[in-house]
This record gives structure tokens, C-alpha cells and sequence, in this order.
């Protein structure tokens, strides 16, 4: 959701952080602003709408401030208009915030400023914050640090989650930042300091970065940075290089991100199989570590996620049950929460998140971790929130996604779970080794079968300007077939703004088929020899009621029964979900540019959902 962007150092601030927040667009915002230190006073501008109108601000080129504040917002407390933007400032601006998060008690610390004589600009629970920094600076005459005892107190009183940056005009050479379950992290340069919600945003400018935990507090100035834990004892940090490659973060010459992203899976996939499966190796977990005892503890595995990431879980659930012969329950992260799940010492719980800061993916991670469960965490950024509570961490390694419609990294958490399931397989001895050897021999081609998936997208292109102005799409499947589906019709619904519905194929006769007219389209994926024959009756019942087809598959069918024909090259029925899905993708991409709407910036989503 909301973006942050610091800057304290030698040149002019307005530039870098105007140039971070475009980085940040992808996080879902309904406005911008920038804070900068100018002469002796805070400067404070800001608008509703997109980053690029701040360059149309009266003054904003006048600006010369070497530190300033940056911040684009998602509207939870206040419509989307200038006055709810960030930042916001104290009554007599002296103190100057950007937020990322939700303060859940600000309604009793608005009415408790409100008696001390303060008043309010906006319906934002930011504003708060400023004010009540002012109102402890005030009490602190006379005290060392003020500025920074100040933002400790204040941090004190907020309840729920939190990161933000704070600069202060009384002390025009210093930034003070804090985080509580929403992410930050600090960039180091030459001569100057960073400070970020997102790696990519300042990725350009550095590579070296140290990562908050909750509570900590830090005190920037342009050569040095303090870092304090939540009682403003003095702490150090392990300054962490993030290897990542700059122009991942930029187009490249494709038209979107999505597009690129797409296009990358080749290689997201290569790197994310990397060093841990070989040809005729075993798979190698050695960060993990388990031997088979401890496996054969486990009486049942989580795969707890959201959106997406859960589709990923689902993908892999029937391979890791019929190698391991282990329950394997996934489940929804906002709902796993609040159900009392039945958690114990003899559980493992997998927590998937591609950003690794998802508040209800990290929250259902803690309570697991409360209830004695040995935990691991699958994510695709370094040193995120999610890495740091689980007892282990895998990456996917598939680079940074821009996108808000996670496609790269759905594909490479598809192939990390495998991995796992793999060598879960191998440690307990659960599996026969030649099904375990065709599955991974399957993996190792992956990168090549994707690539000559992407050779030609023509057909997908075609189909997609048929049918791009329909209101309502149906997915049908069987099997990892449907779980593809589901995949598949969020993604329609994500960025085309089409409603789509996927369904196990075997469920249309118990409702779904009342909503098959003449003219409607049904998508078809079939990639299980097990299951073609009983889907493709499925795909026959619709098509006697007037539907229009495609079909995504690698099975030998009647192809002139169809309107239109995918054919993916064969793999392995459990592997087949990294497969059949890049077609879909292209084809919701196809639509949402057919439509004319921004691909990488679907309407009201963020591609890191950090408040619940």
C-alpha cells in the first residue's frame, strides 16, 4: 500500500524523492506529497492524484532542501484530497511526518490533543502523530535529545502498526524514523542516508542497507545513523547487501512491467531452482537443515497465504501429500487467524509472501509461533518482516515485481514449494525415487518449456480482442488444473476489471451451469491425462449451451470441438500449474490493454498489503 522515501545528504532532496515515490507506484496510492527543509522552515506539498502532479506544484522547483520526507498514500482514515495527504504537520510546524500504516487508537489521542489545545486539519490518523511529538517536545525542556525522546514518547501511545520518518525545524540536520509492523529499511551512501518502505524505490542510489525490526528507532544525519530498540537502548546492525540488479526495476523496453515480468520467468525460475537441485543431486536444503526424525514429528503442514501466494499453496498441496503422506491444509491467512487453528509442537506452518511484509501473513506467523509450531517462510525480498519472525527463510530469487499482479513470483514460489516438497520426500524416505527423479528432471526443463511458451503469443493476443468488452468470464478445471483457474481468474479480475469465476469443472452441473448463455466465455485448462476425458465433457456441456471456448493444454483433444487452442508443451501433471498459467497471464494482459487500463496499477490495489 502507501510508499515512504527519505533523503538526508548533500544534494537537493525534491529530485531523489519525487524519483523514489515514481518507484513506489506500483504499492497502490491515491496521492502524493513531499516534506523538505528549507532555510529554517518545513516546507509541506502535496495532492491528490498521481506523483507526476507534484512536478506541477507552485514553488516545487524553487525547492533546495538536502533533507526532506516523501510519501504516497492509500486511503484508509479520510477520502483521497490534499488535506488527508502526507505529510502532515503539527500546529506550528515544526514537525513534519510521513506514515505507512494504521494507528488503531488515534479517535482517543485525537480527543486527548484536543484537550490540550490542538486542532486538526484533516480526518487522517496520521496527523496525530506530529502533534503529539510537539506535545512531548514541549515537555522536555531542558533534556538532551529532545527531538528523539519526543518521537520515542509519542511512538509509545500509538497503538497498531507503524513506520514513519519525522524531521523537526528546530534541528534542521536530522531525521528520525520508526517502524512497528510495517516495513522500512535505510539505504547508505557517500555523505548521504536513504530511508525506504520498499528496497526498489532507492535501489538506483545504493546497495548497502540496514533493516529495521519492530520497535527500532533510528537518528539519521547525512554521515551518520543511531539505532535504538523500542526502550531507546543504543543497538547496532548488520549493514546487509542487497545484490539485486538495478535495471530489474525498469522496463527494459517492454511497454509494462507486467509484460517484463512475464517475459522473466525463464530466469526467475533458473535462479530460483538455482543451486539447489542438480542433475542426478539430491535437492539441497541445507539452510534448513531437517533430518527424518524431525519430519516424522509432523502430524500435518499449514501453507498459510494470501491472494496469490495462496493459489501457490494450493498448487502444491497435492504433491506434497502424495510424497509425504502429511495432511496439508492451506488456508487463508486473514482467516487463520481468528479461527483458533488447531496448532501444536507436531505442526509445520509454511507462510508464503512475496513482499514478506503481508500484516495478516506475519500475524498468523506469530500466533503459530506462539502455539509451539516450527515455522518456515517463503519470500521473494531479503530481510523483509516475514524472514525475521519465522524459525526458517527460502527466496524465490525472483528479483523485484513491480507489477501489482503478481506473476514471476507466483510461478517461482510454485517452484520453491516443489523444491521443498522434493526434498521433504528425499529426507523421509516417503516417495519412490524414480517419481521423485521425474519431477525433478520436469523442473530443471522448466526455464526452456517457458520460453517456447512466450515464443508466441498470437493467438492469445486474438482471443483476447474477441472477447475484451464481455462482462462476466468462467474458468473450469480439474485437479492442480483448477487451482490454475483460480490463479488465472483473479488475475482477469485484478487488472481487466471483468468478473471472472473460476470452478472445479467437476461442480458445474451443482450451480454454475444456470449461468452458461449462448455467447458467454469458458477457459479450459487441461494438463492431467487422468482427468482430460471427464473435463473435456465438462467443456462439452458448455458448449451445447452456446459458450465460447479456450482451451490452455498439453493433451492430445479434438481441437476443432473449440473456438480457440493453447497448446503447452508436456510436463508433469503436478509440475503443470508453472506451465499452463503464462498463457492466462498473457491473456488478462491482452484485455487490460485492450481496454485501455493501466496494467501495472490495477484501481484500489497495492501490491504489499501491510494493514489487515
Amino acid at each position: 500500500m502507501c510508499g515512504i522515501v527519505g533523503y538526508i545528504g548533500t544534494k537537493k532532496a525534491s529530485p531523489i524523492l519525487i524519483d523514489g515515490l515514481l518507484k513506489l507506484e506500483y504499492r497502490g496510492y491515491d496521492s502524493a506529497g513531499i516534506s523538505t527543509m528549507e532555510h529554517g522552515y518545513l516546507s509541506n506539498m502535496k495532492d491528490k492524484g498521481r506523483v507526476k502532479n507534484l512536478y506541477n506544484l507552485e514553488g516545487i522547483d524553487s525547492l533546495e532542501g538536502t533533507i526532506g520526507i516523501a510519501h504516497t498514500r492509500w486511503a484508509t482514515h479520510g477520502k483521497p484530497a490534499k488535506e488527508n495527504s502526507h505529510p502532515h504537520m503539527d500546529n506550528s510546524n515544526s514537525f513534519s511526518v510521513v506514515h505507512n500504516g494504521i494507528i488503531e487508537n488515534y479517535q482517543e489521542l485525537r480527543e486527548f490533543l484536543t484537550n490540550n489545545g490542538y486542532h486538526f486539519l484533516s480526518q487522517t490518523d496520521t496527523e496525530i502523530i506530529p502533534n503529539l511529538i510537539h506535545y512531548y517536545y514541549t515537555k522536555l525542556e531542558g533534556s538532551n535529545d529532545k527531538f528523539l525522546q519526543a518521537v520515542h514518547q509519542a511512538c509509545g501511545d500509538l497503538k497498531g502498526s507503524y513506520a514513519i520518518e519525522v524531521l523537526c525545524k528546530d534541528e534542521p540536520e536530522t531525521m528520525i524514523v520508526a517502524r512497528k509492523d510495517s516495513p522500512l529499511v535505510i539505504g547508505v551512501g557517500k555523505e548521504e542516508n536513504y530511508v525506504s518502505s520498499d528496497i526498489p524505490a532507492i535501489l538506483s542510489y545504493t546497495k548497502d542497507f540496514y533493516l529495521l525490526n519492530d520497535g527500532d528507532l533510528a537518528k539519521l544525519s547525512n554521515t551518520d545513523i543511531s539505532f535504538y530498540d523500542s526502550s531507546l537502548t543504543p543497538i547496532t546492525k548488520e549493514l546487509k547487501n542487497i545484490d539485486w540488479d538495478v535495471s530489474a526495476c525498469e522496463k527494459d523496453g517492454y511497454e509494462d512491467f507486467m509484460l517484463k515480468e512475464i517475459y522473466e520467468q525463464p530466469k526467475s525460475i533458473r535462479e530460483t531452482i538455482g543451486s539447489r537441485l542438480k542433475k542426478n543431486e539430491k535437492v539441497n536444503f541445507e539452510d534448513i537443515g531437517f533430518t527424518k526424525e524431525t519430519l516424522s514429528k509432523f502430524n500435518k503442514i499449514y501453507l498459510v497465504a494470501c491472494g496469490t501466494a495462496m493459489h501457490a499453496g494450493l498448487a502444491v498441496k497435492p504433491l506434497l501429500e502424495r510424497l509425504c503422506h502429511i495432511p496439508v491444509i492451506v488456508d487463508i491467512a486473514s482467516e487463520f487467524r481468528y479461527r483458533e487453528p488447531l496448532i501444536d509442537a507436531n505442526t509445520l506452518c509454511i507462510y508464503i509472501s512475496q513482499s514478506g511484509e503481508t500484516a495478516d501473513t506475519i500475524a498468523a506467523l506469530k500466533l503459530s509461533k506462539k502455539q509451539g509450531a516450527t515455522t518456515i517462510a517463503i519470500s521473494n525480498v531479503i530481510g523483509s518482516s516475514i524472514t525475521r519472525e519465522a524459525d526458517f527463510t527460502i527466496y524465490t530469487h525472483a528479483g523485484p515485481e513491480i507489477a501489482v499482479a503478481s506473476t514471476k513470483a507466483y510461478t517461482s514460489q510454485i517452484t520453491l514449494l516443489t523444491l521443498l516438497t522434493l526434498y521433504f520426500a528425499e529426507v523421509s524416505e516417503s516417495a519412490p525415487t524414480d517419481v521423485i527423479s521425474d519431477i525433478k528432471d520436469e523442473l530443471l526443463l522448466l526455464p526452456e518449456k517457458i520460453t517456447e511458451v512466450l515464443k508466441d503469443d498470437s493467438k492469445i493476443k486474438e482471443f483476447a480482442h474477441k472477447v475484451y468488452e464481455e462482462k462476466d468470464i468462467f474458468f473450469l478445471g480439474r485437479g492442480t488444473d483448477y487451482t490454475v483457474s483460480m490463479e488465472a481468474s483473479l488475475k482477469l479480475k485484478e487488472i481487466s476489471y471483468i468478473h471472472s469465476e473460476a470452478y472445479a469443472a467437476g461442480e458445474l452441473k451443482h450451480g454454475p451451469i444456470a449461468l452458461i448463455e449462448n455467447g458467454i466465455t469458458v477457459i479450459g485448462i487441461l494438463t492431467d491425462p487422468t482427468l482430460v476425458e471427464k473435463s473435456v465433457s465438462n467443456l462439452q456441456e458448455v458448449i451445447t449451451r452456446g459458450a465460447k471456448t479456450l482451451i490452455v493444454t498439453n493433451q492430445e483433444i479434438n481441437q476443432t470441438n473449440y473456438d480457440e487452442v493453447i497448446t503447452i508443451p508436456n510436463t508433469n501433471p503436478f509440475i503443470s500449474p508453472i506451465l499452463s498459467i503464462i498463457p492466462l497471464q498473457l491473456f488478462s494482459y491482452y484485455i487490460s490493454k485492450e481496454k485501455g487500463l493501466d496494467v501495472d496499477k490495477p484501481r484500489n490495489l497495492a501490491k504489499s498489503v501491510t494493514v489487515e
